[in-house]
């Protein structure tokens, strides 16, 4: 879940560029995108579906930079393959953060589910390369990314579709996003079920296949005066049915809930 929350927010990848330098605090709002940096703090507050879970507090470093072709936003980094006004292709490098460690879950919250703690292995995070494609205009963007693991966590793939479209109320942006991510059966089986060498040492067998996991929510972006911004994001997954009968998580659970705050300067 960690995923959903740092790569709508964190991205399309900690937050959306635009949403750093608010656009009456950008001094330098017809520089190049050379010229476009930003550095700053969050933090990411999430409900985690995970069985003991509980909430999950994500303190982490807002770092930005806008360059000609490189760009680096939080989590992803990128090099701009075509850059035009309606539509731009990028060939993108980005973290995946749905790794866990067994220790962080609840050993009696687990067991309800038919899990013995002791048989079970953590899940690492990864590196997705891969491509994202963006289409803007007056009634918005759509963002497309091609992902493929690429650090051998998981060896799956994921392809995710967002539509976004900007209200901009003075100096406050207010962002509406819906989107869909469809991960692959090796990434699913990874995240949500149980591993062979798992299921050897007597935990039960779970493989929820290939899922697509629909999500909805708001970004508010403010300028504070000539280089300082403010930005909440809010978003709500709905966990499809394979997902909400894993073991890992807790029973009856639906969906999954999110919130970034954070604080950056542009330079």
């Amino acid at each position: 879940m960690k995923q959903a929350l740092l790569s709508i927010l964190l991205a399309a990848a900690v937050v959306p560029a635009h949403a750093q330098v608010a656009p009456e605090a950008d001094a330098d709002a017809d520089a190049p995108p050379a010229a476009r940096r930003a550095l700053g703090v969050g933090v990411a507050v999430s409900d985690s579906p995970y069985a003991g879970e509980g909430n999950r507090v994500t303190p982490f470093p807002l770092l930005v930079y806008e360059g000609e072709r490189f760009f680096f936003r939080g989590i992803t980094a990128g090099w701009r393959l075509v850059e035009g006004e309606r539509f731009g292709l990028a060939a993108i490098a980005q973290l995946r953060l749905d790794g866990f460690e067994v220790a962080d879950l609840g050993r009696v919250e687990l067991a309800r589910n038919g899990l013995d703690p002791l048989l079970l292995e953590d899940r690492d995070d990864g590196l997705d390369a891969g491509l994202s494609a963006r289409w803007s205009g007056n009634a918005g963007e759509l963002e497309l990314e091609l992902l493929a693991d690429a650090s051998g966590a998981s060896g799956g793939q994921e392809a995710s579709l967002r539509y976004s479209h900007p209200w901009q109320l003075g100096s406050t942006q207010v962002t509406p996003h819906a989107g869909v991510r469809w991960m692959s059966a090796g990434m699913a089986d990874y995240y949500y079920g149980t591993l062979d060498e798992e299921v050897a040492r007597g935990a039960p067998r779970y493989r929820p296949g290939a899922v697509a996991i629909p999500h909805a929510g708001v970004t508010v972006a403010r300028g504070l005066g000539r280089q300082w911004s403010a930005f909440a994001s809010l978003d709500y997954q709905r966990l499809p049915g394979a997902v909400q009968d894993s073991p890992w998580l807790e029973p009856d659970r639906t969906g999954s809930v999110s919130l970034l705050l954070g604080l950056s300067r542009g330079f």
